[in-house]
């Protein structure tokens, strides 16, 4: 399965920087829709304060992703160009929950999309 995205970031003054923005932040976003969950106590403090509790994404774990740079002219943007950085970690967690949604019919709307989460909604749903 390929990760395929789009970014309109206006006139591209470096391709390659962009390509690299725009793949870290869908790495951040699927992170997010699948890992990434900060745990407190009751008193308030961070159960999974370090990365062997609090689980990030390695290279390894990404599936493979083709970047499309968009090339427009934004007026107000030095030289052309817009913002890059952040664009690619909204479209992660809603792509994600539609292919779960797809693949067995549960809608989750709360992050990480586990297997316990997507077992306790396929309970549910029974």
């Amino acid at each position: 399965m390929n990760y395929v995205v789009a970014a309109d970031c206006g006139t591209v003054i470096n391709p390659k920087m962009a390509e690299g923005q725009v793949e870290g932040a869908i790495a951040n976003g699927i992170g997010y829709a699948l890992t990434e969950e900060m745990q407190f106590s009751p008193t308030g403090g961070v159960r999974n304060p370090n990365l062997f509790d609090y689980k990030i994404l390695g290279m390894l774990d990404m599936p493979p992703l083709d970047v499309i740079l968009v090339d427009s002219y934004e007026p107000t943007g030095p030289l052309g160009a817009k913002s890059i950085a952040e664009i690619g970690i909204n479209a992660p967690i809603p792509t994600l929950a539609n292919a779960i949604y797809d693949a067995v019919g549960v809608r989750l709307t709360k992050t990480p999309f586990t297997p316990e989460r997507i077992l306790k909604a396929l309970r549910a749903k029974k």
